[in-house]
């Protein structure tokens, strides 16, 4: 209680002083471009997805763009040491996103490598996948799929090293007649949700759709 005093939560946005659990204030969310897409219907990301692997389905709740804030949000929970940020956009998501009759299995969320979630101190999608799991009534597993090189973020590659993920993923036990929902913060280039679906479709008769809290 003293510290909320001290130290009280502000938007990370225009400053101004919110409640404990949010993260923009009620002004700034209005600047949140949200994609409106839906789960089950042709989309622009389903279709981004379509010409790297064979997708179900796939959404995308925000847009990524310069100056725009769902970057700022993303980066707060990436880069600033704000998990509670992935709790928060997963309330978002909630609230958007019904799965209806037709849920997928498993929940499978990126991994990090082993020494980059001990330098960050948190993978940034582990809360966020949790809070669905729980809310949607779907297991997870945060340890299907392994990362097999410590590499530079993402953010900070040029498009040309972002593109060489051969061998950095691997599957770490057989998985079969899944339909499993693959979770990522950002999709760019597709490289890495690709890769990892490629890897789950060819481990055994599975089917894959693709979450992401952004498309850039």
């Amino acid at each position: 209680m003293i510290l909320d005093l001290l130290f009280p939560n502000r938007c990370i946005h225009c400053n101004r002083i919110i409640d404990a659990d949010l993260l923009v204030c009620s002004s700034c969310f209005e600047h949140i471009h949200f994609t409106h897409f839906n789960y089950f219907e042709d989309n622009l990301f389903k279709e981004k997805c379509k010409l790297l692997f064979p997708v179900e389905n796939a959404y995308a709740l925000m847009y990524f763009e310069e100056e725009n804030l769902s970057r700022k949000i993303i980066h707060e929970l990436k880069y600033k040491n704000r998990e509670k940020t992935g709790k928060v956009i997963a309330n978002w998501t909630i609230g958007r996103l019904d799965f209806k009759n037709n849920k997928p299995d498993l929940l499978v969320s990126v991994p990090l490598h082993p020494k980059k979630e001990r330098e960050r101190g948190y993978n940034q999608l582990h809360l966020f996948t949790e809070i669905l799991s729980s809310q949607y009534h779907i297991p997870f597993d945060h340890h299907l799929i392994k990362r097999n090189y410590y590499s530079q973020a993402q953010a900070l590659k040029d498009k040309k090293h972002r593109l060489k993920n051969d061998n950095t993923f691997s599957i770490s036990k057989k998985v079969s007649d899944k339909h499993i929902l693959l979770i990522d913060d950002v999709f760019t280039t597709g490289n890495t949700i690709a890769t990892i679906a490629w890897e789950i479709l060819n481990s055994g008769n599975n089917k894959v759709s693709i979450l992401v809290m952004a498309i850039d």
